[in-house]
């Protein structure tokens, strides 16, 4: 088994959640999201962080509306719409299970 697989199935498996969690302190343009997420070292590249955006949106998810920039065409910046936001609830309280039961294991193996 390889522990670089693991560790990607890993960060797949909480890039959504990450995803809104930035997107519900503020909205933001697609390379800001990556920026943010490179900055806690969540490594994700365009063509993963793309195609996740639009199923957010398509799910309902998230929202976007573009906005002038001054440094060329309009952006696209995406926010959570509140079933994003009830959504996000759900996967706290996962979050937060799922954190217990792995620590309630790390400490007492």
């Amino acid at each position: 088994m390889n522990v670089d697989n693991v560790k990607s199935q890993m960060r797949k498996g909480m890039l959504e959640y990450c995803i809104l969690l930035l997107l519900h302190r503020e909205s933001a343009y697609s390379s800001d999201i990556i920026q943010k997420l490179k900055e806690v070292r969540l490594i994700v590249v365009e063509g993963t962080l793309y195609p996740l955006l639009t199923r957010l949106k398509n799910d309902g998810l998230l929202s976007y509306e573009w906005v002038e920039s001054t440094q060329g065409p309009p952006r696209k910046y995406y926010g959570l719409t509140p079933e994003g936001e009830e959504f996000l609830k759900e996967l706290e309280s996962a979050w937060d299970g799922l954190s217990d039961t792995v620590n309630h294991l790390r400490q007492n193996i």
